[in-house]
């Protein structure tokens, strides 16, 4: 029996396209995202989705040993490239990055990855995110890095701030890291920069979302916007952007 692929497929696949992995916790929220809701669907309904996209060739599924429930990614048959490596030490940050980038699209923001530095003084955010004009800067930070790597980058993302277009930056972290982020902050960005670089310990070591939940309510509250539009920018072969109007 032949299943039908939808608009709404396509865009998930589009967005694993972006992110590369994600497990159940950011499926649910993606599909809420897709779907207008603002709100995650059910474990049940993502893990229903997963098998029907499964079935068709369009998704891969595995597990970890340090991670409860699967992992899945788009195929080659979808977007044209090879199954991720989930034994690399990149993917417990990659997951977690997921589960924060799909927040992002609940709240009707756009999501794309930050390009490539220019130079080894920049620095690459592990997303871009942007609603209404306002563009933020996301990073996923699951562990510190030494003082003089956050000089560096705390100067970069300065520098976007004051010269690209850059509304905030916005860390999503461990409490280790976000008490790390915040002490290099705190030195290295100047008095007018510093209350856009924001910091807040949201994920646990395993890179589990822990915060507060990133729903829908709060922006829409905040900017009277009821409606919203999740573009998902990829380079896969559904084509350089999906849009979704809820």
């Amino acid at each position: 029996m032949m299943v039908q692929v939808t608009e709404r497929d396509e865009a998930l696949l589009a967005w694993l396209d972006v992110v590369r992995l994600a497990d159940m916790d950011a499926v649910r929220w993606a599909l809420g995202a897709l779907s207008g809701v603002g709100e995650p669907v059910s474990l049940r309904r993502a893990q229903q989705w997963a098998a029907r996209m499964i079935g068709t060739g369009l998704l891969g599924r595995g597990r970890v040993a340090y991670r409860d429930g699967s992992i899945v990614w788009a195929t080659y048959l979808a977007i044209g490239k090879p199954a991720p490596n989930l034994f690399r030490q990149t993917t417990r940050h990659e997951v977690a990055v997921a589960t924060v980038s799909a927040r992002y699209l609940a709240q009707g923001f756009t999501w794309r990855r930050d390009r490539k530095p220019n130079s080894v003084r920049e620095h690459q955010a592990d997303g871009v995110a942007e609603r209404d004009g306002v563009v933020e800067l996301v990073e996923v930070e699951l562990t510190p890095k030494t003082w003089q790597r956050y000089q560096s980058i705390c100067q970069s993302h300065a520098y976007r701030l004051a010269h690209e277009g850059i509304d905030r930056v916005v860390y999503f972290c461990t409490a280790d890291a976000d008490r790390a982020v915040t002490r290099e902050a705190d030195k290295h960005l100047v008095r007018t920069d510093r209350p856009r670089f924001v910091s807040q310990h949201s994920l646990d070591a395993r890179g589990y979302w822990t915060g507060a939940e990133l729903g829908a309510g709060a922006y829409a509250t905040a900017h009277g916007r009821a409606a919203h539009v999740v573009e998902l920018e990829s380079s896969s072969g559904w084509g350089e952007s999906t849009r979704v109007r809820a």
